[in-house]
């Protein structure tokens, strides 16, 4: 099991951290998070290992960083955040959903975890985030790892299709089969069956008297999304001063071509890339990812 802290994020909204400490017995498969647990103290800075944040993307969750967290704890203090919206954290209607109170959000988890200085591990926005909080706070950052995020700006013919996508969605789903098999094989959104992205899915799908439904308010999802889809984040890039690691899959989000750019505006910028495997690079091929990060990591935060 993982073990829950509760973190204090921006404007009071309570954030659920997962702090993974010996491999879990389920085997591969979704993390087991206790879905009631009794939160634990907010610290733990007398621990002496080097601390990793990980920050999932929009819609995600900490669980899906399992796979990592659980190599990572046998030499790190390995801890994934569910960001404001997201899984077990608050999702206040009326909260903002901004780069600023991500960001935000993410700097008081390292803060009140006693992390600092951390590696930011992140995947899509969470990407992002780890290295606008990286621009904005170095001093609690000693390495970034981007996986799968552009920083070009993606444009309102984007948005519009992200919001025709969620309208797509058959909600409410009779079963959690039924939810791997959409996300699966029948979101029109998929070129080929993919297992790995039907359970991706149903891990952020929660039971309810009609049906499974998404954790998250799509509204907010949306929300969060516009806050960085019109802008590009250039800037923010040149500005991390520490080492920072671009990944991309293949057949991901991220062509070949603006992740290398990244990289040479990244003052310190390395690259890797992970063979098939799509935009959920730490889902998809768990092993192959461990590959491409453990180099870096190895030399950021040391064996």
């Amino acid at each position: 099991m993982a073990r829950r802290i509760d973190v204090t994020g921006a404007g009071g909204v309570r954030l659920a951290a997962w702090e993974f400490g010996d491999p879990l017995k389920s085997g591969p498969g979704p993390a087991q998070l206790d879905p009631d647990p009794a939160p634990g103290p907010v610290g733990g800075g007398t621990d002496p290992s080097p601390g990793v944040l990980l920050l999932h993307g929009l819609m995600g969750r900490a669980s899906h960083w399992a796979s990592t967290a659980r190599w990572l704890s046998g030499r790190h203090r390995a801890v994934a955040l569910d960001q404001r919206g997201h899984g077990q954290s608050q999702k206040p209607p009326q909260a903002a959903y901004t780069r600023e109170a991500y960001v935000d959000d993410a700097e008081a988890a390292l803060e009140q975890l006693g992390l600092a200085p951390a590696v930011l591990i992140g995947h899509a926005m969470g990407a992002l985030t780890a290295w606008q909080l990286a621009a904005k706070r170095p001093d609690l950052v000693s390495g970034v790892i981007i996986c799968d995020m552009r920083a070009s700006a993606l444009g309102a013919a984007s948005q519009r299709e992200w919001a025709d996508w969620f309208a797509s969605w058959p909600v409410p789903f009779a079963t959690l089969a039924d939810v791997r098999r959409w996300f699966g094989e029948n979101d029109p959104w998929v070129e080929r069956p993919n297992p790995a992205r039907g359970t991706f899915y149903a891990e952020v799908m929660h039971e309810s008297p009609d049906g499974w439904r998404p954790v998250f308010d799509i509204e907010q999802m949306l929300k969060s999304r516009e806050t960085w889809v019109y802008d590009a984040h250039w800037d923010e890039l040149a500005q991390v001063r520490c080492p920072a690691l671009v990944v991309r899959g293949l057949d991901g989000e991220l062509g070949r071509a603006e992740a290398q750019e990244m990289v040479r505006v990244l003052p310190r910028g390395q690259y890797a890339e992970v063979a098939d495997a799509g935009h959920l690079v730490h889902y998809d091929q768990p092993e192959a990812w461990r590959a491409a990060i453990e180099p870096f990591l190895d030399s950021t935060l040391g064996p």
